[in-house]
């Protein structure tokens, strides 16, 4: 008896005495940085403005989460397909960059709730006369290589057996091959096609309506194993849309209702 006890003893003596581990919460505030993955051809969520700048909804989102954490935002312009690399090699701290919740990914990070919801529609050249998301069968159709809008296009190009499909580094690629002819149209959320053909820098084109995919939910994303700043994040998330702060958001960026953050029939 008296050996066991001292065993739990000193085993217990051992665990006090064993430094707290920090994770990487800590480490962003003992830092005084956070580095936000954030892109920067993606209009209204990340661009940069005449000072070149960065601007948009995504960079306003990064700033907000940075100063109720009391450090400094830093923006890491990252293109879409660098997203999550960026974070695997160490580059940022966490993702705010429009990203798509998608199982595979979930494989690789970990993702919040959703903090933005887009909607599809299809932006076509005035003279390939698509007006409706059929009409884009059989002809050279593109969008952003890695997006989710990229992924559910190509599928459905090789569902109908014809057309061609054709994948471009960054939106404005995309946008600038639309207005140039060698697409014929391209799917997009919303906020995007209208940004874009607001600018006056792609004409010809012409948002046409909705594509029939499904809402794109996106979320925050940051090391899988993260799982006390996964668990503040969400509650960033969760204060941002009780506070009214989500809804400012939109109204500055977009304009309108902000769209619900939930998907019907389950809990998220």
């Amino acid at each position: 008896m008296k050996t066991s006890a001292l065993v739990l003893g000193l085993l217990a003596g051992t665990a006090l005495a064993a430094p707290a581990m920090a994770d990487k919460l800590d480490d962003i505030i003992s830092s005084g940085t956070l580095r936000c993955a954030v892109v920067l051809d993606f209009p209204p969520m990340g661009s940069r403005d005449a000072d070149n700048n960065p601007i948009g909804f995504d960079v306003d989102y990064c700033n907000d989460l940075a100063k109720v954490l009391g450090v400094t935002a830093e923006i890491v312009e990252t293109p879409f397909p660098e997203r999550i690399p960026a974070l695997m090699s160490d580059r940022v701290d966490v993702g705010v960059a429009s990203t798509s919740d998608t199982l595979e990914r979930a494989k690789t990070v970990g993702f919040t709730v959703p903090y933005f919801a887009f909607e599809m529609v299809v932006t076509s050249n005035d003279k390939s006369g698509i007006k409706t998301f059929e009409d884009m069968k059989g002809k050279t159709v593109g969008a952003t290589a890695g997006t989710y809008e990229a992924i559910a296009l190509e599928k459905q190009v090789k569902e109908w057996g014809t057309g061609e499909f054709r994948p471009y580094q960054t939106q404005a690629d995309v946008f600038l091959a639309l207005s140039q002819g060698q697409l014929d149209a391209t799917v997009s959320t919303s906020t995007v096609a209208n940004a874009n053909v607001k600018t006056g820098n792609f004409p010809g084109i012409s948002v046409q309506g909705k594509a029939p995919f499904d809402i794109d939910y996106v979320s925050l994303f940051v090391a899988r194993d993260e799982y006390g700043l996964l668990n503040y994040l969400n509650l960033f998330v969760n204060q941002q849309v009780r506070t009214g702060r989500y809804q400012e958001l939109y109204e500055k960026w977009v304009g309108g209702k902000a769209p619900d953050l939930t998907v019907p029939g389950v809990y998220r």
